[in-house]
């Protein structure tokens, strides 16, 4: 990883300047091109090719990445926090570092992701972080920084069996005021929900989410195969980090994960630490849902880029140890995993880069309704570029626009 300091490397949207950016080869990530050229103007990329395919603007700045892969930012679609910092913070100055720190690994759009509290810290964290997405969609990007795109309420309408760390206290059973209430505080910017589909009123609730726009996520279930297939029909679609917090799958009770597995309409989230899923699990998942309907995501703390010690998940008290996070009953609790170490996990266990990459670009940005926008290298896309080298490592990263450390 290299050093980034707050603001670093090349300004483009300060001079408006157009700027080529020349590569070995770059993902897009549905082709791969060689002696790649990705054109920049101000926040967007305005042309993609190889050498001699594509026609510079005149005045345009060349930049060389040489010995570097250039592919779309990474989109992390379940992310508590990072940096010391928890979304459920609320504050500009807790999104800020958050944002920043994800960032120097490559996840240049994220969605910010609650974890079940009491109704007045959800309200206050929700309209915290909508009041931020809202106010910094008004200014030019000048720093290295993840774009929070909107809020993932995960909870609190979740199963008391498979709670995970989520406290028990503030589970609730699906509420459409609840549900009302958290719209309300987003102001527009909730994506994503996250239940338990064999609560009561669950497929009630599932309707009214889909009524306002939110992608509706299975998690945290103890639902056996039929109540997650009725949730499937009522309109869920993606899947909370997969295997974990759920129901066990057994040869005569497939449950959730069976329907999860088996229903092409369900993308299916996954941690990809080595310590939440077996690689023998891992694989099995990429390859019953194939690359295309699975989502890397960090489902990380505030823990994330610190180092060992004590932090908070919400309103409660996590330890790091070894990387690892774990509440007081020493149960798992969240990660400190970042999208670049997920990729070179998958990559590891033999799936192609060019598949590997579209799980935490494409994919995402596709799920949450971005997938022009984000995720790709594209003309008219957003210019979130992440180079990587030989050994898949982040050299440079470049945020809407703005910043690019140089190889």
């Amino acid at each position: 990883m290299f050093p980034i300091p707050a603001r670093f490397g090349y300004d483009n949207q300060a001079t408006m300047q157009p700027i080529a950016i020349h590569a070995d080869r770059a993902f897009t990530p549905f082709e791969e091109i060689s002696d790649a050229v990705v054109v920049i103007h101000g926040s967007k990329i305005i042309d993609v090719g190889s050498r001699g395919t594509v026609v510079l603007p005149r005045g345009a700045r060349e930049i060389s990445m040489r010995g570097q892969t250039v592919v779309p930012g990474f989109v992390d679609v379940h992310i508590h926090g990072a940096g010391g910092h928890d979304v459920m913070e609320g504050t500009p100055e807790a999104l800020e570092i958050i944002a920043a720190t994800v960032a120097r690994h490559g996840t240049t759009s994220m969605v910010a992701t609650t974890v079940t509290a009491s109704e007045i810290e959800t309200s206050d964290s929700v309209g915290g972080i909508a009041r931020f997405i809202l106010k910094s969609g008004q200014h030019a990007i000048r720093d290295l920084a993840a774009e929070i795109v909107g809020i993932h309420f995960e909870g609190p309408f979740i199963s008391p069996v498979r709670r995970g760390v989520h406290p028990a206290d503030w589970i609730i059973p699906p509420s459409q005021p609840f549900l009302s209430m958290l719209l309300k505080e987003a102001r527009g910017m909730g994506l994503l929900l996250t239940l338990a589909p064999e609560l009561p009123g669950a497929l009630e609730l599932i309707a009214a989410a889909r009524k306002a726009g939110l992608v509706v996520s299975l998690g945290h279930t103890d639902a056996n195969y039929e109540q997650a297939r009725a949730a499937i029909d009522a309109g869920a679609t993606h899947a909370a980090h997969v295997y974990n917090a759920m129901r066990p799958f057994s040869h005569r009770g497939t449950g959730v994960i069976g329907a999860i597995l088996t229903s092409p309409k369900v993308s299916a989230e996954l941690i990809a630490d080595g310590v939440h899923v077996d690689e023998a699990a891992m694989l099995m998942l990429i390859g019953l849902k194939t690359p295309e309907r699975v989502i890397l995501v960090s489902d990380g703390t505030s823990g994330t880029g610190m180092p060992d010690g004590k932090y908070k998940l919400g309103m409660f008290e996590l330890t790091v140890s070894g990387g690892v996070c774990r509440n007081s009953e020493r149960k798992l609790a969240g990660s400190t995993l970042t999208l670049d170490r997920a990729l070179r996990n998958i990559v590891a266990l033999g799936v192609p880069l060019g598949a590997a990459l579209r799980m935490v670009t494409a994919n995402p940005a596709r799920q949450i309704g971005l997938g022009s926008r984000k995720g790709v290298l594209a003309a008219g896309a957003d210019a979130d570029l992440v180079f990587l080298d030989d050994k898949l490592e982040v050299s440079g990263v470049m945020t809407r626009g703005a910043g690019l450390a140089q190889a």
